[in-house]
């Protein structure tokens, strides 16, 4: 199992353009955000959880959107994972990825709406995982204005009350969304920000709870 995982990772640097040279990995100590060390906590209590065998994270749900990102580390282009968990509760769970952020209003997101993963209506379905890009373009200006393109359905279909596995692959403009070891992706748009880079956070929307777990960020060597 092991060697797979090698040869996954290698393809997706080569189809990416990324050099593995000059890339390096860090594995995120979850644990220490409920102590905000190393890590800012915006708009969200969190609290450490016994859900998967390594160190997971919980976010309460409250008004307004909320994340913890790390703190002195910028992002630029990359693989961003992690095992994440929502819930199967309509208009109740979007949880994700923020990354390219200045500020606790500007930044980029790529998140998962779990209650449309199995919804037996085709439209909800293709809003199952969504790009946004705060604070111009929010999912509701995307979806009016170029409906289907920045949001899509998700391949394999996971349990939408269980961890699943997101990885995130930028390659600036490019951003590539797979789930559960796919090999396709499931949502590919273009970065409608000019940043260059920023923070990273574990990300959650308005009145959102959700758990993570496992965040590990491959990223340019500075």
């Amino acid at each position: 199992m092991g060697k797979i995982k090698i040869v996954i990772t290698l393809v997706i640097f080569f189809m990416s353009g990324f050099s593995v040279a000059q890339m390096t990995t860090i594995t995120a100590d979850l644990s220490k955000i409920v102590n905000e060390d190393g890590w800012e906590v915006f708009n969200r209590k969190v609290s450490l959880t016994t859900d998967t065998g390594n160190v997971s994270v919980y976010f309460n749900g409250q008004e307004g959107d909320g994340f913890a990102k790390l703190k002195d580390f910028k992002f630029n282009n990359g693989i961003i994972e992690a095992d994440i968990k929502g819930k199967n509760v309509q208009g109740n769970s979007f949880v994700g990825i923020a990354f390219h952020g200045v500020d606790e209003q500007t930044y980029d997101a790529v998140y998962f709406r779990p209650f449309n993963f199995m919804s037996e209506d085709s439209l909800r379905r293709g809003h199952s995982v969504q790009y946004i890009s705060h604070p111009t373009y929010t999912w509701y200006k995307l979806r009016q204005e170029h409906p289907q393109k920045y949001e899509n359905t998700v391949n394999p279909v996971p349990d939408p009350d269980s961890f699943f596995h997101a990885k995130i692959v930028i390659e600036k403009p490019k951003i590539n969304v797979f789930v559960n070891n796919s090999e396709k992706p499931c949502l590919v748009v273009n970065e409608l920000s000019e940043r260059t880079g920023g923070w990273i956070g574990l990300w959650v929307g308005n009145y959102s709870d959700g758990t993570f777990a496992n965040l590990k960020i491959t990223k340019e060597k500075e």
